[in-house]
């Protein structure tokens, strides 16, 4: 009932919305400028994304395929890297598509209507992922400290519950940011200095006062960042005193070894993030924000993935399972 209640409101603001900005947006058009500085670049840069972006969808694909055939895999810490695997897999297709084509194109236009819509969707899944990997060090924290009642602790609904409020949490933050943009007055033809429609460089070619918006986007944005990384916090300061408790040292490198991917995950997009933070927006710092805007759109969808795996042993052992069966009817049919 929730759910059916925040995708009911949002689905109204977003036709309020679209009334009252209807007229407003009629022939203004974006130039995503993107990498178009360096023509010399175009083709390198289009076959190390287009790499990286067929890794990222076979990774993140074959990570929920691997999840959903091997009933071993069926437990809360791979349900929820399952719909990490999702985002992850979603935000890459809405960012890199555009992206390889504008490497390629001169005409890097794209509509009002087509920014918007791809800011929207790239913030739900920022938001969706910040939120989903505090999620999952609850889940560690669980695993962890408290494994007798870690079946009972994580149960199927307390596990749905953990994933919709992502999700839902996303929904509303995209809807109040495109809310407050929406209100920001746009004219012609105006060139964005960046290859995605993000935040900063919209509002930076607003023909208003974007101090609203930015304001709107700065706190809730804040608030994502430090609940999110106080959760993580804290499960990980109690997961540490808990394993620095444990008698054995296999027991405490086993421990150690189940949380040491969800880190690295954690470490490389709070840390991509929290430096965008920190880059302030003048015109000699914009290729400094493309760099790291490309690293938290494009590569860490390919990276996490590859984390997950390589360091797993389930996961490796159901490749090569699957991969032993393909081979094995392919010997038969030949």
């Amino acid at each position: 009932m929730a759910l059916l209640w925040i995708f009911s409101t949002a689905f109204s603001l977003f036709y309020v919305v679209h009334r009252i900005t209807q007229n407003q947006s009629a022939g203004v058009t974006f130039i995503l400028l993107g990498f178009s500085e360096y023509p010399d670049l175009q083709v390198p840069l289009f076959l190390i994304f287009l790499t990286i972006y067929t890794v990222s969808v076979l990774g993140n694909l074959g990570m929920i395929a691997i999840i959903r055939l091997n009933p071993k895999l069926h437990t809360p810490m791979y349900f929820f890297l399952s719909h990490l695997s999702f985002v992850d897999f979603f935000y890459s297709s809405i960012i890199t598509p555009k992206l390889l084509e504008n490497l390629l194109v001169e005409d890097r236009r794209i509509s009002f209507a087509g920014c918007i819509t791809q800011f929207f969707f790239a913030c739900i899944c920022v938001v969706t992922e910040t939120f989903m990997l505090a999620a999952m060090a609850y889940d560690r924290f669980v695993a962890v400290c408290n494994p007798l009642l870690y079946t009972v602790t994580m149960s199927q609904k307390l596990c749905h519950l953990l994933v919709a409020a992502p999700y839902s949490w996303a929904l509303v933050c995209s809807f109040i940011f495109i809310y407050f943009l929406l209100t920001l007055y746009f004219c012609g033809t105006k060139v964005i200095n960046n290859f995605v429609c993000e935040h900063s460089a919209i509002v930076a070619v607003s023909c208003s006062d974007p101090y609203s918006s930015q304001m709107i986007i700065l706190v809730f944005a804040t608030f994502n960042e430090i609940s999110s990384l106080l959760i993580i916090f804290t499960s990980y300061v109690f997961i540490f005193v808990t394993v620095m408790r444990m008698p054995s040292p296999g027991g405490r490198y086993k421990a150690f070894s189940t949380c040491a991917s969800h880190l690295t995950a954690i470490t490389i997009f709070h840390g991509t993030i929290l430096f965008l933070y920190c880059v302030p927006t003048t015109k000699s710092s914009w290729l400094m924000v493309k760099i790291a805007s490309i690293f938290y759109t494009v590569v860490i969808p390919m990276l996490n993935p590859l984390i997950y795996s390589l360091r797993n042993k389930d996961v490796k052992e159901t490749v090569r399972k699957l991969m032993n069966t393909h081979f094995t009817c392919r010997k038969s049919w030949f």
